[in-house]
């Protein structure tokens, strides 16, 4: 929704937090969940915190 509402395709997204376009459609599709590091990178391109983008379920944490 975000790249959308930026214009942004996969690979101009993943040029921006240096990764592959392959890795951004993973994170898209809930196949896998970002590094912290990602997260933040993401999250900064667009102007947004962390937690208003990428959200979890208390039940996939396990100790």
């Amino acid at each position: 929704m975000l790249r959308a509402r930026d214009g942004l395709t996969q690979a101009d997204l993943a040029k921006k937090v240096g990764v592959r376009r392959e890795t951004i459609s993973f994170v898209e599709n809930g196949e896998y969940n970002p590094s912290l590091l990602l997260a933040v990178r993401i999250a900064r391109v667009f102007g947004e915190p962390v937690e208003d983008i990428f959200l979890y379920d208390d039940g996939e944490l396990a100790l």
